[in-house]
């Protein structure tokens, strides 16, 4: 008998987190993730009830089984890594975790304006023999280590350290991506996600996350007694299990700062039990979530002012997180004004073909050479799989040092693609230089019309703080050359890290400080751009690429 020759086919393979799987039908990736030794979170041992077993499948999705019940909230490639298995015995499916190194995770801050009086330690929980008080209040007996947590809550990130309370030294520190991008990259599309979906999913996946990460720290769990969370108002309020449909809305207010308004409540400071949050800490613990500055300027700016502390300042301070949702402080001793620049993901590698987080495989640095040679630098060092946002303003400033691309955005050349790396397919789109023109345009708009209603120039300011890790890893000359950034000199730009986690470490350890930044944000005047008259103007202005002008002393 002849033999029968088929056609060969590449057996189903699971590459997960950069680790290949063998992969037959039938297998989970779960399983997959298991075989390959990845840790995927989960509480509820594979039944698909937790939630948590998040995974986003970014090729081969249609060689898995059907999305299961539990996963009709799921969208845009996520799935729960137990519910869905291998459907088809030949192909590859390409997927992460939500739980992997970030590389440009900023944990800590650097380059701290120095301080004229040293902080004071006067935490809310303190000691007395082996009584361990709070307010005065006996709540636990123990000779053990009296511990806080600090946490940044990032739309993208979340960030957490452990401290000593009664030392303020750092015991530990874990950082991981924010797991609620399975309802939106931005804030607004987490607000109708939570408010189209019941069951507080938002809440409880983070939850989940976080009481993961906490129980991973070195630190017992039972000397957990404090807790301080920083983010913006969406953040926050979605952690503590709050409506935020209201923060969606004009005049884009949290609840609680409603209620502050209304005088129901002394200010937008927030505090619940850790305990019935799920966390792991001592029963008595709380969480203190700092105050809102003013519509989506959130309890993370709150955190940056104690941090740099531009309300001691007798000269103008400028504060700017750069990200999806960019928060700006500007001001002194005698005034402080804030806004939101709606900035979209664009920055964070969202929306762009092949852009990514600042994770291990993203080009971080981009330089055009002679005869147009790319050469790059990838995070971890091994083959790029995207570029974060490090590598996309230097790409946008090499084709414009190069005149490749003109200031409005437009490729010289007439295609619609620059080639970053041909080897792995990464381009750069005419498409992907708008989306970033878009999200560089409001912050300028930002920057512009705070600086007018202060009635001062960009040139008045005499440090300018770049808070967050896109602005930590920013080439300043880059930066300026394409117009992201006021055209100031090296040294009145400071790139300071994760002001947040360093304003949230502050309030951990000072009951007196916390108090202090409850009355400092009541203070600040918000500055709503979308009502501006001149916004649009100053958009259109920023989209292109070029240097801002220091100009004129403005009129309020």
């Amino acid at each position: 008998m002849d033999p029968i020759f088929l056609p060969f086919r590449m057996p189903a393979m699971v590459v997960i987190n950069s680790q290949p799987v063998g992969a037959e039908i039938g297998k989970t990736l779960f399983e997959a993730a298991t075989e390959a030794g990845i840790a995927v979170p989960s509480s509820c041992r594979k039944q698909g009830r937790c939630r948590e077993c998040l995974v986003e499948v970014t090729a081969g999705l249609e060689l898995l089984t059907a999305p299961a019940p539990e996963e009709r909230h799921l969208q845009n490639g996520f799935r729960l890594a137990c519910r869905c298995a291998i459907a088809a015995p030949a192909g590859q499916v390409r997927a992460h975790t939500l739980r992997r190194a970030a590389m440009h995770i900023e944990a800590g801050a650097v380059n701290l304006p120095a301080r004229v009086d040293a902080p004071r330690l006067d935490p809310a929980i303190t000691r007395q023999g082996d009584r361990v008080m709070r307010n005065e209040v006996e709540i636990a007996r123990s000779a053990g280590p009296l511990v806080g947590i600090a946490i940044d809550l990032g739309t993208t990130t979340v960030v957490v350290r452990a401290v000593d309370l009664e030392t303020g030294a750092l015991l530990a520190t874990t950082a991981f991506e924010n797991p609620q991008r399975f309802g939106g990259s931005d804030v607004m599309a987490r607000i109708q996600f939570d408010s189209e979906h019941p069951g507080r999913l938002l809440q409880r996946t983070l939850l989940g996350y976080l009481a993961r990460a906490m129980a991973e720290l070195p630190v017992d769990a039972e000397s957990i007694y404090d807790l301080v969370v920083a983010g913006n108002p969406t953040m926050r309020d979605l952690f503590f299990g709050l409506d935020v449909r209201s923060i969606g809305q004009r005049p884009y207010w949290s609840l609680t700062q409603h209620d502050a308004v209304q005088k129901r409540r002394p200010d937008t400071s927030l505090s619940a039990s850790a305990f019935r949050l799920g966390l792991p800490c001592h029963p008595s613990a709380l969480v203190y979530g700092l105050p809102l500055v003013g519509g989506h300027v959130g309890a993370d700016a709150a955190a940056c002012l104690l941090a740099v502390e531009p309300h001691r300042s007798e000269r103008i301070v400028a504060i700017m997180d750069l990200g999806t949702n960019t928060e700006l402080i500007l001001g002194n001793r005698d005034r402080l004004l804030c806004a939101s620049c709606p900035a979209g993901p664009a920055f964070e590698g969202r929306t762009i073909t092949c852009g990514m987080p600042g994770l291990e495989g993203a080009i971080a640095r981009v330089a055009l050479g002679e005869g147009g040679r790319v050469r790059t630098e990838v995070l971890g060092g091994g083959r790029p799989e995207g570029i974060c946002g490090s590598g996309l303003i230097d790409l946008l400033a090499e084709l414009l040092r190069t005149g490749r691309m003109n200031e409005y955005g437009r490729f010289e050349s007439g295609e619609d693609a620059f080639t970053v790396d041909a080897a792995s397919g990464i381009v750069f789109r005419e498409a992907d230089v708008s989306e970033l023109a878009q999200a560089k345009g409001a912050n300028v708009a930002g920057l512009q019309i705070v600086a007018r209603h202060f009635g001062c120039a960009l040139n008045d300011v005499d440090t300018f703080y770049l808070a967050g890790g896109f602005g930590r890893h920013l080439d300043l000359a880059a930066a300026r050359r394409i117009g992201l950034i006021p055209n100031l000199a090296d040294g009145r730009i400071v790139a300071v890290g994760n002001l947040a986690i360093e304003g949230a470490c502050i309030a951990l350890l000072s009951l007196s400080r916390r108090r202090e930044l409850e009355r400092i944000v009541a203070t600040i005047q918000h500055v709503e751009l979308e009502t501006n008259s001149d916004f649009f103007d100053h958009f259109v202005a920023g989209c292109r690429f070029e240097p801002i002008g220091a100009g004129e002393p403005l009129s309020a």
